[in-house]
């Protein structure tokens, strides 16, 4: 049986101790240590990494009591010095303990019980037995558990028996029937949980709810701690910072400056579209009138998929006839037609794209592709036209 350090102490870093067992799987090598500090996964909290020796350790996990560390390589000797990544060990005890606060604060101000805890990589989120909460409720949570911070109340955590355990206002009750780990903050909560914490509220810094989401009719909530949040926190003032300097208006103002500048941009969009309409009729008339036989094809160097959809189908709609189009900008080809015929866009591309390395389909009376490289598409642009070239030939015959 594995001695679990972590349970003696949160905050022991660095210790010695001797290899008892080794074991090489499918997945990697792994190894038993007297005693570890590092904790497993389990409880919504992910597993420790850092070193054993110099070894990287890569994944720690709990198997019958033992707890097995995935390592690169094993060490060459039996005694070895171990060394936690202190960084992630306390991020996670600053979310588990908050996620602990968060959660007593969601039953004593808002009456809604938390159902599961998640702690990933970018954010922690909790779920709660709520189909939602208005904003103002957020708010007033987001508040009343940092004032729960700022008193910095202790955390303790110890063992007691199911006797004792039966004795305590448990949030819920736990799923062993003996050693039963207690994590009690002060004056606020006893919890069964197995997991690492702080020593008093105060260490937990801050915590920042992120938003809230509806999942299968509970409230799944996302927030940070401690260092995470101070980084969210940086990470937007950087933001605001670069918009302040973009907009050159004071941080403050940036909303109406924003606000002022989506209005301009839909003004100089709705004048570019008359432009574009406007060329649109006089280029139609100019292929409509240069054209020979029923087939107009036209190159872009730069006309955007949209544009030419628009174009292709004034064409259309004033004619009888067929619309190849390129743009070389972005290796687009689209085909249009606006006569009944046994002739079908959609399907002809489907036939014949894969032999040009294109992507793309459409319906009986359009169809549109994208190509990885400008040779492609201008390949298939001319295979397309030869096509219909010949297919125009038959139909006058």
């Amino acid at each position: 049986m594995t001695k679990k350090l972590y349970y003696e102490s949160a905050y022991i870093r660095e210790w010695e101790t001797r290899i008892t067992r080794k074991l090489e799987r499918e997945d990697g090598s792994y190894l038993v240590m007297k005693e570890t500090a590092f904790y497993p996964h389990g409880g919504g909290q992910p597993c420790d990494l850092g070193w054993i020796d110099t070894i990287p350790v890569l994944d720690v996990v709990l198997e019958d009591g033992e707890i097995l560390h995935k390592v690169e390589r094993f060490p060459e000797k039996e005694e070895v010095s171990c060394r936690l990544d202190w960084g992630r060990r306390f991020d996670h005890m600053q979310h588990h303990s908050g996620q602990h606060l968060l959660s007593a604060m969601c039953l004593e101000v808002c009456q809604a019980e938390t159902l599961s805890f998640h702690l990933g990589q970018d954010y922690a989120t909790i779920d709660i037995a709520r189909a939602d909460l208005p904003p103002y409720d957020l708010v007033m949570l987001e508040l009343e558990v940092n004032d729960q911070i700022y008193l910095n109340r202790k955390i303790t955590n110890y063992f007691v028996s199911r006797e004792q355990a039966d004795a305590l206002p448990l949030v819920k009750q736990p799923k062993v029937t003996e050693d039963i780990r207690i994590v009690e903050i002060e004056r606020i909560e006893y919890n069964a949980c197995g997991g690492t914490h702080v020593s008093a509220t105060g260490e937990i810094g801050m915590i920042k709810l992120l938003r809230a989401e509806k999942i299968k009719g509970h409230l799944r909530l996302y927030f940070k701690c401690g260092y995470r949040a101070l980084k969210e926190f940086n990470d937007g003032m950087e933001i605001l910072g670069s918009l302040s300097v973009r907009f050159n208006t004071a941080k403050e103002e940036i909303l109406d400056r924003i606000a002022k500048w989506d209005q301009e941009q839909k003004l100089l969009q709705a004048e570019l579209n008359a432009v574009k309409a406007e060329n649109d009729v006089y280029l139609a008339g100019k292929l409509l009138a240069d054209r020979q036989g029923r087939l107009i094809r036209y190159v872009f160097a730069d006309k955007p998929l949209k544009d030419m959809q628009n174009l292709a189908a004034r064409l259309t709609d004033q004619a009888e006839v067929t619309v190849l189009f390129i743009s070389k900008s972005d290796n687009k080809v689209l085909l249009a037609q606006g006569r009944e015929s046994g002739f079908a866009c959609g399907a002809f591309f489907k036939q014949h794209l894969a032999g040009y390395r294109g992507k793309g389909g459409g319906s009986d009376k359009m169809a549109q592709a994208g190509f990885a490289t400008e040779e492609d598409a201008m390949a298939f642009f001319h295979f397309t036209e030869q096509s219909l070239t010949e297919l125009e030939e038959d139909w006058r015959e």
